[in-house]
């Protein structure tokens, strides 16, 4: 089942600090997830002035539980990155290199 998640960060002072702490673990775990199937897309969300203000994933998992269980383990959790996260079930129509 895929899932889009949309993570926002904190806005509070020491927020962009979290998240440059934390960053190059969360690419590393992105990046084994990439290989693994369960990552297909992600990337950062923007302010208008192009500042780093939150994430968005696109990722297959057999069941939100299964998600529930990896979410806890990302870098921008446990680095108390992520403030607000919306998972939405998602419906793949499509993308480069991958049929539906």
């Amino acid at each position: 089942m895929h899932f889009l998640i949309i993570a926002r960060d904190g806005t509070d002072a020491q927020a962009l600090e979290r998240r440059m702490a934390a960053r190059e673990a969360h690419i590393a775990v992105f990046r084994e997830g990439l290989e693994a199937g369960q990552n297909l897309v992600g990337g950062a969300l923007l302010s208008e002035e192009g500042a780093m203000q939150g994430s968005m994933l696109v990722v297959e998992f057999d069941d939100r539980e299964t998600l529930n269980e990896w979410l806890k383990t990302d870098p921008y959790v446990t680095g108390d990155v992520w403030q607000d996260i919306e998972v939405i079930p998602f419906k793949l129509a499509g993308m480069v290199g991958k049929a539906a």
